[in-house]
């Protein structure tokens, strides 16, 4: 039979709040308690009655909102998928290990109905000044990396910040962010990398140039070599910004015994930043590919897919690969994306299975 995994914590050596939960093939919406957790600092204690959220920078006026404040701002919902970087490590993991890094499997995915405010609305109340490119967003909690202590913080370029569907969300799925998903504000960046939906958003500001926040200009970035004098260091990488188109099959699991006969496989995919799927296939065994059937399109989504395969007993490997709308595919191996911090990995993805 099917296996049924149960709730998985992530140990963090520094013992932060980060866990998984196994997602159901039928579930397009995750429930708010299921949705996956990573920071990397504690979970900060805010009183929203004195919580501020500061506006400065390159803007015509610098402002400071309390959540009455934004209340003035139109309510947008946005459905949307949050993918941390890091899913799918424990793949490359099994190729090169990642100093310092945690196994993330194919659980740290989500997606949720987000309500809040449009940043371009905020923006447009303060004015952009001319030589502003980037936003920086920085939460109101306290990492610690080299002897300092600051808020955990990244950016993106204007152009994305303007964009529609990028949000300061204040709910997901109809209900207040709780303290772990970032109450009472954070940064929903549909179509990017999770780092960059910063929670407990306490300021945003306008630069000419990048964040050099550390987990900005040093963390969450691909570098393909590893530095000898600091195994760690992906300084030189290059920024991660998009989420690279993906697939994965969630049913059945690896490891699976299953009767001989008629198995039905389920799994989810996503275009390349949220682009529309053109098609999903399904190999077995390495023959040729099949189509899989695609759920409805729901912008800046997963999309859930199925299929079925006659299957006959033995060990058999499924393997899935997705091909978006704009011609972007996936990788055949991992060896084309092992990167040093285990980052965004999107090769075909690959589970074998028991058949009797």
């Amino acid at each position: 039979m099917p296996s049924e995994p149960g709730k998985r914590l992530i140990h963090d050596p520094q013992g932060w709040n980060t866990g998984c939960w196994p997602m159901r093939p039928d579930q397009f919406i995750t429930p708010s308690d299921d949705f996956y957790t990573r920071s990397h600092a504690p979970t900060p204690s805010i009183d929203p009655h004195h919580w501020r959220l500061d506006l400065d920078g390159l803007v015509r006026r610098r402002c400071s909102f309390s959540l009455a404040d934004l209340q003035r701002f139109p309510r947008h919902e946005v459905t949307a998928t949050l993918v941390c970087a890091g899913l799918r490590r424990d793949e490359l993991m099994a190729l090169r290990p990642s100093v310092g890094e945690l196994p993330w499997g194919a659980e740290p995915v989500g997606t949720g109905r987000w309500a809040g405010h449009r940043l371009r609305d905020l923006l447009a109340d303060t004015g952009v000044a001319p030589q502003a490119s980037h936003v920086e967003f920085t939460g109101g909690d306290q990492a610690e990396r080299d002897g300092r202590r600051f808020g955990f913080g990244a950016s993106i370029d204007l152009a994305k910040a303007l964009s529609p569907e990028v949000l300061l969300a204040t709910e997901l799925n109809g209900a207040p962010l709780s303290p772990e998903h970032g109450f009472p504000l954070r940064a929903i960046v549909p179509g990017w990398i999770g780092a960059r939906s910063v929670k407990w958003l306490s300021r945003i500001t306008l630069l000419a140039a990048p964040s050099n926040n550390y987990f900005q200009a040093r963390a969450y970035r691909v570098q393909r070599e590893v530095n000898p004098d600091d195994p760690r260091d992906v300084s030189a990488g290059i920024a991660l910004t998009s989420v690279p188109i993906n697939s994965v099959i969630l049913q059945p699991t690896a490891g699976d015994a299953l009767a001989a006969g008629l198995v039905r496989v389920r799994g989810w995919a996503m275009g390349s930043g949220g682009t529309a799927l053109d098609r999903i296939e399904l190999s077995v065994d390495d023959n040729p590919w099949t189509d899989a059937r695609l759920g409805d399109p729901v912008p800046w989504s997963w999309t859930l897919w199925q299929s079925e395969v006659r299957l006959e007993p033995g060990r058999h490997t499924l393997t899935g690969r997705a091909t978006d709308c704009a011609g972007n595919t996936q990788p055949p191996s991992v060896d084309e994306t092992w990167n040093v911090k285990g980052y965004a990995n999107n090769a075909w993805h690959r589970v074998t299975i028991t058949v009797t």
